[in-house]
C-alpha cells in the first residue's frame, strides 16, 4: 500500500470534525421535528419536497431520488404518513405503473406549521454559528462536494 495518499494531520482533523457534523446534525434536526411536530427529519423532507413541487406531488421513484432513498424506504414512510392524513397515493393517469405521491392539505398545513421550527434549529445548529463569509464559504464548499456525490443533481440541492 504504498501509493496511499495518507492525509496530513490537518486534513484528519478537518475530516474528523466532518464526520462527526454529519454524524451529530440529523439527530439534532429529528430531535426537534420529534419534539415540536411530531415528524422525523425523513418525514419532514418527504412533506417538504412534495410542498415545493408543481401540484404537491411527484412519482414515487422521483421522491425517492432526490430524498436519498430506497423505494421500500419511501414506501414505508409514506405510508405512514397516508395513516396520518398527510400524504395520498394515486395512480398516474398516463401510466397505471407509476404511483404518485401527493401533498393532502392536512399535510400542507403541517409543512407550514413544522418549517419555522425547523427553520429555527437549523438556524441554532448551523447558520447562526458561522459568519456571512463562512457562510458563503460553507456554499462554496458544499458545491464542490456536491459536484463529485451528486453530479447528476438528484436530490435537488443545487437549484
Amino acid at each position: 500500500m504504498s501509493d496511499t495518499r495518507w492525509l496530513t494531520d490537518q486534513q484528519l482533523k478537518t475530516w474528523l470534525r466532518l464526520e462527526a457534523v454529519v454524524e451529530l446534525l440529523p439527530g439534532a434536526l429529528d430531535a426537534q421535528l420529534i419534539k415540536d411536530a411530531g415528524l422525523t427529519h425523513f418525514e419532514y423532507l418527504v412533506l417538504a419536497k412534495l410542498s415545493e413541487s408543481p401540484e404537491r406531488a411527484l412519482r414515487m421513484t422521483q421522491l425517492a431520488a432526490s430524498t436519498n432513498a430506497t423505494l421500500p424506504r419511501l414506501s414505508h414512510v409514506v405510508s405512514r404518513l397516508e395513516k396520518r392524513g398527510y400524504v395520498e397515493r394515486t395512480s398516474c393517469s398516463d401510466d397505471r405503473r407509476v404511483t404518485i405521491a401527493r401533498l393532502t392539505e392536512e399535510g400542507w398545513q403541517k409543512v407550514v406549521e413544522s418549517a419555522p421550527g425547523h427553520v429555527a434549529n437549523v438556524r441554532h445548529y448551523v447558520i447562526d454559528q458561522l459568519s456571512s463569509e463562512q457562510v458563503d464559504q460553507l456554499f462554496a464548499i458544499t458545491e464542490r462536494l456536491l459536484n463529485t456525490l451528486d453530479p447528476d443533481n438528484r436530490l435537488e440541492a443545487r437549484r
